[in-house]
Order: structure tokens, then C-alpha cells, then sequence
């Protein structure tokens, strides 16, 4: 026993306890320490990733609604008139290709009344001029311009919305669209916070529009599937972050943010069984360490893994930014080894992708106006200055169909577009084979322009030719549509002479055109010409290899044009009987 004392006293035993102390002390209140404030750390970084998640879902679901809310606003920019408006409704159909998310269209005049109506599940009708003036959507969109209705679930499981905006003035009326929510649920399935966490929305009523489990939404109203998840929005309240127990019974941590309109909201949840995950992890290395002495391998571990995983998030993110369309971004590393090399590399094929991309866009600009393969003739010359305004002899072409007005009116939407699609589908292949410029189409006509903006040999032949082809093409078309019933003509007129020819448009799009008597003159010529018959001036009929098709029609006065104008017509034979 007495030396079993004496060697507690010792200076030996008194150093050893001292410097274990002083050593185990420390680590110990830094474990605590530590512990504390990467908890609070990990606390404040899992309330700001969730509150960053719920607030860009929030946005995105927003520009998804103010997307329709725009395309909405399209639609009432005129004024209604007691005249049937065939192209209401092409626009209203166009919106509903445009947005798969709006099942029914329905514009509403001043007053009141429907004049078209279009439906993904339904029949479309216009001019029904049923009165809609007590509707809550109609007075909703009078009183605030755009008005968002309470979410409904279409035969008790799909998530519908109803949207209406108004013009700026009573007499534009009122564009009123069902939306179906179902779609939102590409924005929410997207977001994964860890390995378990989700996103879900919320209407004003706290029931359920999107989660990642499609079948929960399609429930529809049913409270008990609702319950959870609004009680997870209660447990919030004004707050920004907040735990709470999901549908599973687990604790979960949450943040959320309100969606500008319609008044919803995201919620965004973790479990806090993985979000304090680091945490219980960082405990245990503590405990590791103070126990195993491990702490400078640790050190050296933690030093070599974000040497190698830096350079590596770098390029990550540079791919992620060149994926989005940021070919500009360049990676940045000075390591000296393979990953300095790997990054120059990537930089080279962001540069190439840019160049390739530019050139890619520049053809797509061209091809709007020219053929295909005079688009990458144009390219490859590098001669910008071949679009750029000049003076120049052109042969102007116009062509449009007879009689297509009637049918428009008359035809439904399907069949009027069929037709168009044929219409264009011809012409485009004649126009190609020609290298000729299609300057400009609006709905049946169709205005060409030859020897610009790239010169053609013998441009008064190659007018012709291609006039003569366009009323093979299109006969034979014609003939069909005959058959089917549609008393549908197709006219060509031509002119020939110097006009000025060059892009007019903005910054943003711009188209190639002619401008000059001859372009009138065509037009002009165009409008006179019967189905079948090719209608051209006294240049173009003094073109040898055509001049015995040519016959004289006469001279007519034709508006625009002071004196008489000698008139001719080119036969091919091809009218339809």
C-alpha cells in the first residue's frame, strides 16, 4: 500500500497525469465544442439547401404558370368583331401544341359570349356565343385582369386549375383555360435532397397537387392522404425552417416557399435521420480519434481527398454550365499534372463547341430563306455581304391559292391545315430544286425571289421553269383536293426587273425580301392570274427558251401603275378540270 503511494507521488506519475490532462482536456472540450457548432453549422446549412430547393421549385412552378398566363395574354390583343374570326381559332390551337398543360381553351368575347372553344378530350366549336358572363373565371379575370381558380380533380384523381386573363380593354375579352397540374410533377420528381429527401406542393386548402409518388396526387381529394402533409405545413407557419413528422411517422426537417399567383406551397423535406447523418458521423470520428490518436491521418486524408475532388468539382460544374449553354466558361486549374491537362483539354472542346454551335445557328438563320444547299454555300463563302441591302435585277414570283378562303371557312381546322402542310410540302421541293429564295409566306401565299441574294445563270429561264414546276406540283394537288370535294385553284405571277434586296427585321429576327415596282408588279399579276394560268410581264416573255408558250393577253391598267401594262401568260397545260 505505501508504495502503491509513493508511486501516485511520484514526479513520474504527476507529469504523466499533467501532460494527459492537458492533452485530453482540450480534445475533449474540442470534441464537445465542435460537436455543438457543426450541429448548429449543419442546422443553418440544411435550412438554407432546403430553403434553396422550395424556393427555386417555387420559381419554376411559377414561370410554369406565368407561362400559360402569358400565352393566355396573346390571345386577347385584338378586339372581337360580330364577324367570325377564322384565326382565333388557329391561335387558340397553336397555344394548346405550344402547352401541353392546357386540356380546354375557351375565348370569350366583350361580351361575355363564347366564340371559340378548342379541347384535348373534347369537341371543338366556335361561334357558339353562349352567354358566360356569371362565370366565376369571366369575373374574376374582369375584376383583376388574371385570375387563378381553386385546384379541382378531374373525375376524383387529376389536379386540374382553371386560368383567365383579360386584356387590357373589355372589347379584346377574355381567354379562359383549364390546366392540367399533373405536369408540374416533372418539377418535383427533379428535386432529391440527400438520398431521401423530397419536395411536395400544397394548394390555399393544404391539399395535395404534386409529389414524387404520382399516386398520392391521384387520390385526389381524399383528407386522409392530405393530413400529413398539411400538418408539415402547419408546423411551419411563418417560419422558415421547422421539423415535423412526415406520412411515414418520421421525423423530418422542412422549409418551404409560396408560389407567386396562384398561392401555393412548397414544401421541401428531409429526414433528420440523414440530415444530422454528418453530424452522429462526426461525433464518432471524435471519439475515434481521441481513442486511436488517428487525428493527422485523418488531417492527411481530409487534404488529399479535396486536393483530388476540387479540381474534379471544377470541372463538373464547368460541364454542368457548358451543358446549359455557357460556352464561354472556362476551367481554370494550375495543378501541373494530368488534371491541369484534362482541364485545357475541356476548354478546347468548349471552344469548338461554341464554333460549331455559332456556325450551326447561322445556317439555321439562312435556311429560313434560302434553299438548303445555298445556305451552306453562303456559310462556307464567309460573304455576309450577300444579304447585306443592294440594287439588283430579280425576278419576283408570287403564288397563292384560289378559292382557299371559302374553304378556310367552311373546312374544319384539321382539314384546312392538312391541306396547307401538302400546299407548303410541294412548293418547298420545287423552290429547293431551283435554288430559289423564299422570301416570305402568309397563309396560302407564297412570295420567291431568283438571282438573290445569290446570283443564278440566266435568272428570266430559271423563274420560269420554276413557275412551270409549281403548277405541275400543285395540280396534281389540286386534283386531289378536287376529288375530295374542295374547290381549291392555284395561280402563279412573275416580274422581272431591278429591285433593292436586302434583310429588314430587327436584332432578334429578321427576314431576307425585295423591295421595288417589280415586286408589285408580280403581285399584282399573281392576284389576276386564274387557277392553273402563269401570268408574267414583257421581260420574262422575251426569254428564248420559253417564247413559244408565251401569249399575249393584253395590256391592262393594273393599280399602282400609271400607264397600261402588256401582260402574258405561259401555258403549261396544267389547270384541273
Amino acid at each position: 500500500m505505501v508504495a502503491w503511494r509513493d508511486d501516485l507521488r511520484s514526479l513520474f506519475t504527476k507529469y504523466l497525469i499533467a501532460l494527459f490532462l492537458a492533452v485530453a482536456v482540450p480534445l475533449t472540450a474540442n470534441g464537445i465544442v465542435e460537436a455543438w457548432f457543426a450541429y448548429q453549422d449543419q442546422r443553418a446549412r440544411l435550412d438554407a439547401l432546403l430553403g434553396v430547393e422550395a424556393r427555386g421549385a417555387a420559381n419554376r412552378i411559377g414561370n410554369f404558370v406565368q407561362g400559360i398566363s402569358d400565352q393566355l395574354g396573346w390571345l386577347v390583343q385584338l378586339p372581337w368583331t360580330e364577324e367570325i374570326d377564322e384565326r382565333r381559332q388557329i391561335d387558340a390551337l397553336r397555344l394548346l401544341r405550344q402547352v401541353p398543360a392546357v386540356v380546354n381553351l375557351m375565348l370569350v368575347d366583350g361580351l361575355g359570349r363564347e366564340r371559340v372553344y378548342v379541347s384535348r378530350v373534347g369537341l371543338n366549336r366556335t361561334e357558339g356565343r353562349t352567354d358566360h358572363r356569371r362565370d366565376a373565371a369571366v369575373e374574376g379575370a374582369r375584376s383583376r385582369r388574371l385570375w387563378y381558380g381553386q385546384v379541382t380533380y378531374n373525375r376524383g384523381s387529376e389536379p386540374y386549375m382553371t386560368v383567365a386573363m383579360a386584356g387590357n380593354r373589355p372589347s379584346v375579352g377574355i381567354a379562359v383555360a383549364d390546366v392540367n397540374l399533373k405536369l408540374i410533377w416533372d418539377v418535383i420528381s427533379v428535386i432529391r435532397v440527400g438520398n431521401t429527401g423530397y419536395a411536395f406542393v400544397l394548394d390555399e386548402l393544404g391539399r395535395l397537387i404534386a409529389h414524387p409518388d404520382l399516386g398520392l396526387v391521384l387520390k385526389g381529394d381524399d383528407e386522409d392522404s392530405h393530413r400529413p402533409f398539411r400538418a408539415i405545413r402547419e408546423a411551419l407557419g411563418t417560419a422558415s425552417f421547422a421539423t415535423a413528422v412526415d406520412a411515414q411517422g418520421l421525423a423530418v426537417a422542412a422549409a418551404s416557399a409560396s408560389v407567386a399567383g396562384p398561392g401555393w406551397t412548397v414544401v421541401v423535406v428531409q429526414p433528420l435521420a440523414e440530415a444530422y447523418g454528418p453530424i452522429y458521423a462526426a461525433i464518432w470520428r471524435t471519439a475515434v480519434l481521441l481513442i486511436s490518436g488517428l487525428a493527422l491521418a485523418a488531417l492527411l486524408a481530409w487534404w488529399l481527398a479535396n486536393r483530388l475532388s476540387g479540381p474534379i468539382r471544377l470541372l463538373e460544374k464547368g460541364t454542368k454550365r457548358i451543358g446549359a449553354g455557357e460556352f464561354g466558361h472556362r476551367v481554370e486549374i494550375d495543378s501541373g499534372d494530368e488534371l491541369q491537362r484534362l482541364a485545357e483539354s475541356f476548354n478546347a472542346m468548349a471552344e469548338g463547341l461554341a464554333l460549331s454551335l455559332e456556325r450551326q445557328e447561322r445556317i439555321d438563320r439562312l435556311k429560313r430563306f434560302l434553299a438548303p444547299q445555298v445556305a451552306e454555300l453562303v456559310d462556307r463563302s464567309g460573304d455576309g455581304s450577300l444579304l447585306e441591302a443592294r440594287r439588283t435585277l430579280v425576278v419576283a414570283l408570287f403564288c397563292d391559292l384560289r378559292g382557299f378562303t371559302a374553304f378556310s371557312a367552311k373546312a374544319p381546322p384539321e382539314e384546312v391545315m392538312k391541306v396547307l402542310s401538302d400546299y407548303y410540302e410541294a412548293l418547298g421541293r420545287v423552290i429547293a430544286a431551283h435554288e430559289a429564295t423564299l422570301a416570305s409566306f402568309t397563309g396560302d401565299g407564297v412570295m420567291v425571289l431568283v438571282n438573290a441574294p445569290v446570283s443564278a445563270d440566266d435568272p428570266g429561264r430559271r423563274a420560269l421553269d420554276l413557275a412551270a414546276d409549281m403548277q405541275t406540283n400543285v395540280q396534281a394537288l389540286v386534283a386531289l383536293w378536287r376529288m375530295q370535294g374542295h374547290r381549291i385553284g392555284f395561280g402563279v405571277g412573275l416580274a422581272m426587273g431591278e429591285a433593292t434586296v436586302g434583310r429588314v427585321g430587327n436584332e432578334s429576327r429578321s427576314d431576307y425580301t425585295a423591295i421595288g415596282s417589280v415586286v408589285n408588279l408580280a403581285s399584282r399579276l399573281c392576284s389576276a392570274a386564274a387557277d392553273g394560268e402563269i401570268l408574267v410581264d414583257r421581260t420574262l416573255a422575251d426569254v428564248e427558251a420559253w417564247r413559244d408558250r408565251i401569249v399575249d393577253k393584253g395590256s391592262f391598267t393594273i393599280k399602282g401603275f400609271d400607264d397600261p401594262i402588256a401582260v402574258f401568260a405561259l401555258t403549261t397545260g396544267q389547270a384541273a378540270s
